[in-house]
């Protein structure tokens, strides 16, 4: 394997395997109220991956569950919101289709918070297991309340 060592023991050789991190979550709310976007996503993104971890490995999903909560107080700088467009196709011919920032924090603010710090994680199957952990809410009460989420301030 590759992370047995041998380690010389009473004239003989003994295996010896390395230290191997296992996951354990706890339950994170942290509030959007006047947080940049994408400074907010980063380090929620961060938390998701577990990097804030002194045992942090990166092939295995050490996060934390994260609640995201007043995603429609989110703050938005210079001028994304008339010129930042999101994008997907329908997979049809001429089936793309755009929407605007602006548009997007009217209909669904928390799927603004969402797709920012989803952009910010591994696209991988690691990745997948951690997007499960995140849920956004647009106002400031959530259904989590029975996981005793403990409050996390991330900075500006």
């Amino acid at each position: 394997m590759l992370n047995d060592q041998f380690a010389e023991k009473d004239g003989g050789y003994r295996r010896r395997r390395s230290h191997v991190a296992t996951a354990s979550s706890e339950w994170v709310v942290v509030d959007a109220a006047g947080k940049t976007l994408g400074r907010l996503a980063s380090q929620v993104a961060a938390i998701l991956r577990g990097k804030h971890k002194p045992t942090f490995t990166p092939n295995v999903n050490m996060g934390d569950n994260v609640i995201v909560i007043n995603a429609e107080r989110i703050r938005i700088t210079g001028r994304k919101r008339e010129q930042k467009l999101y994008r997907r196709h329908t997979s049809y011919m001429g089936g793309l289709r755009s929407v605007m920032l602006d548009e997007m924090l009217e209909r669904d603010p928390a799927d603004v918070v969402r797709r920012a710090i989803v952009g910010m994680l591994p696209h991988t199957s690691l990745g997948d297991d951690m997007r499960t952990r995140i849920r956004v809410y647009a106002g400031s009460q959530h259904p989590h309340e029975a996981q005793t989420p403990r409050t996390v301030e991330v900075g500006e």
